[in-house]
């Protein structure tokens, strides 16, 4: 289970994704492993460890590699991805040719190393909210690339994806306001053409523009850079004018989560765990020769 509580995050591997996998081991192995004529013939054993204490995420993407590189090739997870680790933990095991075991194990780790770093710094911000009724969700600066993987880390880590892409929901930013007429005009024409299930989130930078957006109609207010106190005083007055108005908060620092969470407010998003995060050091370790 996630270190948040919530049921374990669920990879879609789509046609997209298969093939972004095909060229990250293209990009290491080239024309191919120049070392794969030592180990013609050769079955042999591996297993992952952790040197870190973290949040494990990306073993299942290990299954997927190898079967590119070799079907008969296995792997056995003995941490389910979401799950803490402790250091010196083994986290899966692999059996089967040794040269596509060889060829697997930088990009595999690299991957997992990647999304276990997210994984783990979402947890303990998660943590930190826990008991608040405050949910972190993450943003779109993400990796290109990597976007899926590092929200679905997050989500490894007790985190909620926030827009996967500029098609999931329509968030009116400064620019748009300022360019659109104001809230009302750039609200009206979104809901004109968007899908009637389409939501539409307005970034408010003051307690005007939040409340010209709950006014409109918007179905949730991203309070951007607001104190805690200003908050505290703000948010009733938007949940008197729509009580079921999303409100969520960002630009807030990790020491701040507390306060932040006791406003009132719905949400918290952040980009740190992606952006800021170092990899959880995971390490394959080769097991002799079965044959």
């Amino acid at each position: 289970m996630p270190s948040g509580g919530a049921p374990s995050p669920v990879l879609s591997f789509t046609p997209a994704l298969e093939d972004q996998l095909r060229r990250w081991l293209d990009e290491d192995l080239g024309r191919g492993d120049l070392t794969a004529p030592a180990l013609v013939g050769r079955t042999g054993r591996a297993h992952w460890v952790t040197r870190a204490d973290g949040v494990f995420s990306g073993g299942v993407l290990v299954a997927p590699l190898l079967a590119l590189l070799d079907p008969r090739a296995s792997v056995r997870l003995l941490v389910g991805d979401g799950e803490p680790v402790v250091a010196g933990q083994r986290l899966l095991e692999l059996e089967g040719p040794a040269a596509a075991l060889v060829a697997v194990e930088r990009t595999a780790l690299n991957l997992a190393m990647r999304l276990s770093g997210i994984a783990s710094a979402t947890a303990a911000l998660v943590e930190a909210l826990a008991g608040t009724g405050v949910r972190l969700a993450d943003t779109r600066k993400t990796t290109p690339g990597l976007r899926v993987l590092e929200k679905y880390a997050v989500r490894c880590g007790g985190g909620t994806n926030h827009r996967l892409g500029l098609d999931d929901a329509a968030m009116l930013k400064e620019n748009h306001l300022a360019w659109s007429g104001g809230v009302g005009p750039a609200i009206a024409a979104v809901r004109a053409s968007a899908p009637w299930p389409a939501q539409v989130i307005v970034e408010a930078e003051t307690a005007a523009e939040a409340e010209a957006a709950v006014r409109a109609g918007a179905d949730a207010v991203l309070l951007d850079d607001f104190s805690p106190a200003a908050l505290a005083a703000l948010v009733p007055q938007l949940r008197a004018l729509a009580p079921t108005v999303l409100l969520e908060a960002s630009g807030v620092r990790p020491e701040q989560l507390a306060a932040y969470a006791a406003t009132g407010i719905d949400l918290i998003s952040t980009s740190a765990p992606v952006t800021r995060s170092p990899w959880l050091d995971l390490s394959m370790r080769f097991d002799p020769l079965l044959a």
